[in-house]
């Protein structure tokens, strides 16, 4: 059984849920830069326990947001963005399409 089957939700519920939170957008946007260890992504938050952040690393993982792998006795984490693109393909894109045409439309009827 994989996670979304135990969980009931889908890959969009997932990524949403996960990008729900500043802080896991927080580190998102610090893997955006660059592919980081998990010691070295837990530094970039001092104000939080390594639990913590571990915790907040473990739902983007299970929404695939995030990959992992070991190199060594450090495991490398990295940015996987084909979730948020499709969310920006689902999502995001039709509504800015339909925000233009409206704004088309008023300034249309302006003139």
């Amino acid at each position: 059984m994989n996670v979304m089957e135990h969980k009931g939700l889908g890959d969009d519920d997932l990524v949403f849920k996960a990008l729900a939170s500043p802080l896991r957008r927080r580190m998102l946007d610090a893997l955006k830069h660059e592919s980081l260890t998990t010691g070295r992504l837990c530094g970039l938050f001092p104000e939080l326990d390594r639990t913590t952040v571990l915790q907040h690393l473990r739902v983007l993982e299970r929404a695939e947001l995030v990959t992992g792998r070991r190199v060594g006795k450090e495991r490398q984490l990295a940015l996987a963005p084909l979730p948020i693109k499709r969310i920006h393909d689902r999502w995001i894109s039709g509504y800015a399409e339909a925000a233009v045409e409206l704004i088309e439309r008023l300034s249309e009827e302006e003139v």
